[in-house]
């Protein structure tokens, strides 16, 4: 049997929806808020860390080559990280015996530091120095050994240049820092870029650590963003013109033996007639080098009256 509501129960019940609505909603509302975190805003997004990925690689690889052909060692260098932090944070980070530097980036005419372990600049002064590249203690610089210290920041500065050129930025060794002028650089608030290095020798390792202010971070990510999102591809016919004109570059190439050591007295008394004996085999082949890399073992031949080269195998290393 059905039960038949009085119009005062009717009532009753629409009160009591029309009262708990509100509270239900309310409820899932206050469950959907979170708490915002605001020290994460202006965080780097994923394509503006692609970018600058890109971009730091790039100057990993031109620096491992370059120091490795000028210090004639192995000298491998590959980014750690790359993040936005409180420049006090990065402070915190710098060890209590290291070489800092601050670096001068134009035009903007803003300064950027550069922080390298100390436990690289023994093994290379003595490269420097004519030794082995040997580690030493971990202690203060001589003048001297801060002078040659210079040079290697001054390559490090060139090939952030060549690196970030597509950002318009170039980078000028200015001074090395104390540590007690380093907070002097920028607001220890301040969100700086800050990259990390791992930079690998034989006989050390350590870490080259580069921060740059906000002003510069903000144009450089705005400027990556940019150019990287809208990157477009070439016409067929400009990208055929392209490659017929790259295959008409010449490169600079060699045919030579391969590196070796020689004691001073050797080169000290040669005279017009004298042999030199190298430490190699009668049957090692000539390297094949172009642009200063090793592609190929080769064969010097003759080819009418011309000088040719045979290829016989490839190099460890080579790409050919």
């Amino acid at each position: 049997m059905e039960k038949m509501l009085k119009q005062d129960e009717i009532d009753a019940l629409f009160q009591a929806a029309l009262t708990s609505a509100p509270e239900v909603a309310g409820s899932e509302a206050r469950a959907r808020v979170t708490p915002y975190n605001y020290s994460t805003a202006g965080q780097i997004s994923t394509d503006q860390l692609r970018a600058i990925s890109m971009l730091n690689d790039l100057f990993a690889r031109n620096l491992t080559h370059n120091l490795a052909a000028w210090l004639r060692t192995r000298f491998q260098v590959n980014l750690v990280s790359a993040e936005q932090i409180p420049f006090n944070d990065f402070l915190l980070r710098v060890p209590e015996i290291s070489y800092v530097a601050s670096v001068r980036m134009e035009p903007l005419g803003a300064l950027a530091v550069l922080q390298l372990d100390l436990a690289l600049v023994p093994p290379i002064i003595d490269l420097l120095l004519g030794g082995e590249g040997k580690d030493g203690p971990l202690r203060e610089l001589t003048d001297i050994e801060e002078a040659i210290l210079a040079s290697v920041v001054e390559i490090v500065c060139r090939e952030l240049t060549a690196a970030w050129q597509s950002v318009g930025l170039s980078f000028n060794f200015e001074r090395r820092q104390m540590q007690t002028q380093v907070a002097r650089i920028m607001s220890v608030n301040e969100k700086t870029l800050c990259l990390s290095f791992e930079v690998r020798m034989p006989h050390s390792s350590g870490l080259l650590n580069l921060a740059f202010p906000a002003v510069v971070s903000n144009t450089i990510l705005r400027r990556l963003t940019s150019d990287w999102g809208r990157r477009r591809r070439h016409a067929p016919e400009t990208r055929t013109r392209m490659e017929a004109a790259v295959r008409r570059i010449r490169f600079g190439g060699a045919l030579q033996m391969p590196t070796v050591r020689l004691p001073a007295s050797s080169i000290e008394n040669l005279e017009p007639g004298t042999v030199l004996r190298f430490d190699l085999s009668a049957s090692t082949l000539a390297e094949w080098r172009v642009g200063g890399q090793t592609l190929s073992r080769a064969q010097a031949i003759g080819m009418g009256a011309h000088r040719a080269a045979r290829m016989e195998s490839t190099a460890p290393g080579g790409n050919a």
